[in-house]
């Protein structure tokens, strides 16, 4: 890497990456989920990555590059705690089992807020405004998932968990 921009393609391409990988397990997050605001609060959080794919894709391929070049493996660490933590352990209570399910996602959502960040950062500094707006639409979605992740789980999850 020689500069700023070879830097910003390639956490692009990492985030990319850490989102194909985050949106698969979103859907399994949800299929175990029971609490109905729960499963709805996943399945949003699955289109927002999507979204979120598609923008990084076009921001990409825009720069001559793939988006496939990169393969997070951040993410892919956070997959696996959340498929051993939330999918494969054995637990008594269905609440129970939805309050890891929400710390699970909390603990990917974070990991691409900062992400998201960083390149926003970078594309704001490189003078590519558009790209940097479009970013930050996705933080700002990601900020909002991740916000209802916790009033889902101190509204009640957390509660009958006990």
């Amino acid at each position: 890497m020689d500069n700023l921009k070879d830097l910003y393609i390639d956490q692009l391409q990492d985030l990319y990456s850490a989102c194909k990988q985050s949106h698969e397990v979103t859907g399994e997050l949800e299929n175990a989920a029971t609490d109905q605001n729960l499963k709805d609060a996943l399945r949003a959080g699955q289109e927002g990555i999507s979204k979120g794919m598609e923008a990084f894709k076009g921001i990409i391929e825009g720069h001559g590059a793939s988006p496939t070049g990169e393969h997070c493996k951040g993410m892919e660490g956070l997959v696996q705690e959340a498929r051993a933590h939330a999918l494969d352990e054995t637990f008594s209570d269905d609440s129970v089992r939805d309050a890891m399910i929400i710390t699970q996602y909390q603990r990917m959502a974070h990991y691409a807020i900062a992400g998201y960040g960083c390149v926003k950062a970078f594309a704001t500094r490189l003078g590519l405004e558009d790209e940097a707006s479009k970013i930050s639409e996705h933080l700002a979605h990601t900020y909002h998932g991740d916000e209802t992740m916790t009033e889902i789980a101190t509204s009640g999850i957390n509660k009958d968990a006990a």
